[in-house]
C-alpha cells in the first residue's frame, strides 16, 4: 500500500519567487534528498492547495511542471504519486531508503492511524475518539506539590536496576493488594508505559508463528506489536458480559490470550465476575497464558468493577499489565508487568538492552504521588469530572443520533461503541469528517473485519465542542449515507 507524504511547510506569499515555483522546487527537494519515497502519494489537488494555502491553478503548474520531468505521475483514480528520483541526478544519487524500510521486521501501521497519530498534535481538529485525557484535567497543583517534594527524596538519577525503583515496586506491591493481587516487589517490574510491556512480551516471550487470542474488536488489533514479531491474532467474539472463551481453538499449541476485562477498550464493556472466574478456569484447564492489560482498572465511574482475573491466579499463569498513562498523564511514560519472578527477570534484562530502564524522575515522581495519598485524591476528582462528560456526551447522542445509531453505556473507563443502523462508507465517513475539523477513531481499526462503528472518547475533547462537533458529525453521517445509497 501507498504511503501518504508528509508535508509541514508553505511557501512564502512575499517571495519575488513565483508560487508554483516554491512549490515545485520544495516537492523535487524532499525526493532528491530521500524525504519522499518512489511510490508515495500526495494529497489530492484540492488538499495540496488547502495545505499550501494557495490556488488550486497554482497546484496544477506546479504538478505539471513536475509530471513533465518524470518526477510525479498520476494515476486514473489513484491520485499522484513520486515516479522517480531522476530530479536527483542534478545533485547526488541517494540511498533507495524505500528497500531498507520495508525490509525490516517491524510492520507500519495501517494507514489511517499513521494519519490519526499525525492529526492529533493539529489544534484544528476536534479528538473524538482520543484516548488520554483533556489538558484542562491535568492535576497542575498535586504535580507541582510533588516536584517540589523530589529535590530532597532523590539521592541521584543515575541509572536504576533491571527492575526500576524499588519504591515505587514496594508501593505498587500495597496497591495491587486492594486489588486482590498478590505481587511482592520481585514480581513486578516497571516499564515505559504498558505498552512497551506488550512489546518487550512479544520479543522475548513467544516465538514466531504463535497465535495470540484476543477479543474482537480489540486495541491490540490497531497495534502491530505482535505482528511483527512474527505472530497471528486471532479475534474472538463477544457478548455483553465479555468474550465467547469457549470459542477458542483448545488445539492451537504456543498461543496465549490477551484481554482487557476492565472497561474494553474500544467497547467500553466489563467482563462479568462469572465471565472472569469461568474464563481463568479455562485458560487454567488448558494451560493458556493469559495478558491482563487493566489500563482503565480505576476509572470506574458508577460501581467498582470486579476484581481483575489476576486475582484468582495463585500459579503464575497471568501477565498482568498495569499504567498511568490513563489515570494520570501519558508523559511519565511509567508502566508495570506483574508476574512471575522468572519472566520478570527476563523482561528486566530485555529492557536494559532496550533503554536501560524507564525514567528515573518518573518512577520517583510516581512513588510520591502513591505514598502520599495524591494519586488516590486526584482519582475522586477524575471520576467525577469523567462521569459528567460521559453524561454529557449520552444526552447529546440521544439528541442527534436516536435514528442513526446504537451505542453503550459505559460504567468506566473512556470509550463509547457506537454501531450505526445502516452501512456508512467509514473511509468516506472519517475523510468527510475530516473537511469539518472533526477527528475520529473508525471502529475499523480495532476489529478483524469491516464494522459499522466509531469508538467515541468523551475523555479528550471539551465539553463546549462536543455540543458543536456530534451536531455536525450526525449532519456528516447522513451525507455520507446518501452518498453510499
Amino acid at each position: 500500500m501507498s504511503q501518504y507524504v508528509n508535508i509541514d511547510w508553505k511557501p512564502d506569499k512575499t517571495s519575488a519567487v513565483p508560487l508554483y515555483k516554491q512549490i515545485s522546487e520544495y516537492i523535487s527537494g524532499k525526493v532528491s534528498c530521500g524525504d519522499w519515497l518512489v511510490g508515495s502519494k500526495l494529497p489530492s489537488q484540492r488538499q495540496l492547495s488547502e495545505i499550501f494555502q494557495v490556488n488550486r491553478s497554482t497546484i496544477v503548474t506546479a504538478v505539471e511542471e513536475l509530471t513533465a520531468y518524470g518526477l510525479l505521475e498520476s494515476e486514473h483514480g489513484g491520485g499522484t504519486k513520486i515516479a522517480s528520483n531522476t530530479w536527483s541526478l542534478f545533485l547526488s544519487t541517494p540511498p533507495d531508503w524505500n528497500k531498507y524500510i520495508h525490509s525490516g521486521p517491524f510492520k507500519s501501521n495501517m494507514q489511517t492511524i499513521q494519519i490519526i497519530n499525525k492529526l492529533e498534535f493539529e489544534d484544528k481538529y476536534i479528538r473524538l475518539g482520543t484516548g488520554e485525557l483533556c489538558p484542562d484535567l491535568f492535576p497542575h497543583e498535586l504535580m507541582n506539590k510533588v516536584f517540589k517534594k523530589l529535590p530532597s527524596k532523590i539521592p541521584s538519577l543515575n541509572y536504576l536496576g533491571p527492575l526500576g525503583l524499588p519504591e515505587l515496586r514496594r508501593s505498587l506491591t500495597e496497591r495491587m493488594a486492594l486489588k486482590g493481587i498478590e505481587a511482592p516487589d520481585s514480581s513486578i517490574v516497571i516499564t515505559s508505559g504498558s505498552l512497551q510491556g506488550l512489546q518487550l512480551l512479544s520479543v522475548c516471550m513467544l516465538k514466531p508463528g504463535s497465535t495470540v487470542f484476543t477479543e474482537a474488536p480489540t486495541y491490540l488489533k490497531s497495534l502491530q506489536v505482535f505482528q511483527s514479531a512474527g505472530m497471528h491474532l486471532s479475534g474472538i467474539p463477544m457478548d455483553k458480559n465479555g468474550i465467547l472463551y469457549w470459542q477458542i481453538n483448545k488445539e492451537i499449541s504456543q498461543s496465549l490470550l490477551y484481554t482487557i476485562p476492565t472497561h474494553h477498550n474500544p467497547t467500553g464493556l466489563i467482563m462479568s465476575e462469572e465471565r472472569r472466574k469461568e474464563l481463568f478456569h479455562f485458560c487454567s484447564g488448558n494451560r493458556l497464558p493469559v495478558i491482563e492489560d487493566d489500563a482503565y482498572g480505576d476509572l470506574w465511574l458508577d460501581k467498582m468493577p470486579p476484581k481483575p482475573i489476576k486475582s484468582l491466579d495463585k500459579n503464575g499463569m497471568i501477565l498482568y499489565l498495569g499504567t498511568v498513562s490513563k489515570t494520570l498523564a501519558p508523559g511519565l511514560r511509567i508502566g508495570w508487568l506483574v508476574g512471575p519472578e522468572s519472566v520478570v527477570y527476563r523482561i528486566g534484562d530485555v529492557k536494559m538492552q532496550v533503554d536501560y530502564g524507564a525514567s528515573s524522575v518518573s518512577q520517583w515522581a510516581l512513588t510520591e504521588f502513591f505514598d502520599s495519598g495524591y494519586y488516590d485524591d486526584y482519582l475522586i476528582f477524575l471520576r467525577k469530572e469523567l462521569k459528567a462528560r460521559r453524561d454529557l456526551v449520552l444526552s447529546l447522542l440521544g439528541k442527534y443520533f436516536k435514528d442513526l445509531a446504537d451505542w453503550n453505556v459505559p460504567e468506566g473507563g473512556f470509550y463509547i461503541w457506537l454501531r450505526f443502523k445502516k452501512p456508512v462508507l467509514m473511509d468516506k465517513l472519517f475523510q468527510m469528517a475530516l473537511e469539518n475539523n472533526i477527528l475520529l477513531n473508525p471502529g475499523n481499526i480495532y476489529d478483524f473485519s469491516d464494522n459499522n462503528a466509531l469508538r467515541l472518547s468523551y475523555a479528550y475533547a471539551r465539553p463546549e465542542d462536543f455540543s458543536t462537533s456530534l451536531k455536525t458529525l450526525s449532519e456528516v453521517v447522513v451525507r455520507c449515507q446518501k452518498k453510499w445509497k
